[in-house]
């Protein structure tokens, strides 16, 4: 097997983490090469950005490539739980830095970031697979095969993964370990929507409760031109027995909520429903000799809060100025100064991902007597300021969280 030519950085996929590095390390002079087993535009979810993206998308070159899209603004959330109703505005948030970001269709989205990050210098290759991989700290290699399965290596200098739920190099250097969130499953479609109700804001994404299931979630993505991503995550069983296929199912469970089935009751389907289940993951590591992990590539939590987008981003801006400073021959230490602090923003979503599904959280928003800094503290880890440190509720999540739902639960005289 010939070794066809060598690049100062490799990365596996050209989603946005890929994307974001590629631009970054191409526009300060490296040669990058990106590989992507798909064709793009593809088809993905995590469709609605946190307004932490935007300051991300700045910082490697490509917020121009992306306001190119005209995406739906999104300045928030909300949320229904049987006839209660409760909206949080990210431009009310105790963080600096924007409140306002986009709902997008990932297929046009992603394409305009990676090519964008090819404007800057990056090479791209689609159809192309990574079969082995040859960890060294000065000269990884990887192992490529095409798609008429002409096989051939890779020199790099260092390799980065962005390969999202493909999760590359977690699975060939085995540093896969099991999540401790529950097993759900996903079942989700894009619609025209006809939405016509007045109070239907599509300026924010809104996440339903399951009447019976608080641990059972819906999703309604507005895009422009009145379409919209719907979903709904649910245990496996759940799924299993509401239809005898994905199509039914989704809809018999979307139609079990009310303010979902109102809204949606004249959709029209543009795409067949898709499934995903088991999408929880984790991993021993996020770096080794020569190579570091991105994203979804490593550890990836649950789609409540549309936070996978916003931790691919900061994982790419993270890595790349430090892969920067190595081949520049400094000495990095990968564990200080990527794996910890990128984990301690995951953790800190963990924390509310797991709020929500014991009802804490949602004990918390639906409260109707937040105290104005309490509701803009919140507001700014679902913006996706979770790295925010000056903020009680990332600097000690899991207490603030505790105590904060133990009160709104007293308040209400239970």
């Amino acid at each position: 097997m010939d070794i066809v030519e060598t690049t100062d950085i490799a990365i596996i996929g050209a989603g946005p983490a890929g994307a974001a590095a590629a631009a970054w390390l191409a526009r300060d002079g490296w040669s990058v090469q990106v590989l992507e087993r798909q064709h793009f535009p593809r088809f993905s979810i995590g469709e609605s950005l946190l307004p932490q993206c935007m300051v991300y998308l700045e910082q490697c070159g490509l917020l121009e490539s992306a306001q190119a899209g005209e995406f739906q603004a999104k300045n928030g959330a909300a949320f229904c739980h049987r006839t209660r109703y409760a909206a949080i505005d990210f431009r009310d948030k105790f963080s600096p830095g924007p409140g306002t970001t986009w709902q997008v269709e990932r297929a046009d989205f992603d394409q305009r970031l990676i090519e964008g990050a090819r404007r800057a210098g990056a090479q791209v290759h689609f159809g192309v697979s990574v079969t082995g991989f040859h960890p060294h700290p000065q000269r990884p290699r990887l192992q490529l095969e095409d798609e008429q399965g002409r096989r051939h290596e890779l020199d790099a200098r260092f390799v980065l993964d962005a390969s999202g739920y493909g999760r590359v190099l977690a699975r060939l250097e085995k540093l896969d370990r099991p999540s401790s969130l529950a097993p759900r499953t996903a079942l989700f479609t894009h619609v025209e929507d006809h939405i016509e109700a007045a109070e239907h804001d599509r300026e924010k994404i809104l996440i339903g409760i399951h009447p019976q299931d608080a641990t059972t979630w819906y999703w309604l993505i507005p895009f422009r031109s009145g379409q919209a991503s719907v979903g709904v995550v649910t245990a496996p069983d759940r799924a299993d027995a509401a239809g005898d296929s994905d199509d039914q199912r989704l809809w018999n469970l979307l139609r079990q909520e009310p303010r979902f089935s109102r809204l949606l009751n004249h959709a029209q389907p543009r795409r067949e429903v898709q499934r995903i289940g088991g999408y929880s993951a984790d991993i021993e590591r996020l770096h080794g000799p020569g190579f570091a992990i991105l994203g979804n590539a490593g550890e990836f939590l649950d789609p409540v809060f549309s936070s996978g987008v916003t931790i691919a981003l900061d994982s790419a801006l993270r890595a790349a100025p430090l892969v920067k400073q190595q081949l520049e021959g400094q000495a990095i230490d990968w564990d200080t100064s990527f794996e910890r602090p990128l984990r301690q923003g995951i953790a800190t979503f963990r924390a509310f991902v797991d709020a929500w599904y014991d009802e804490r959280l949602q004990r918390i928003i639906f409260h109707d007597r937040q105290p104005e800094r309490i509701r803009q503290m919140i507001a700014s880890v679902l913006a996706g300021y979770a790295w925010d440190q000056d903020n009680p509720f990332v600097s000690a999540s899991k207490r603030r969280l505790d105590s904060l739902a133990e009160h709104c639960y007293l308040d209400q005289g239970n």
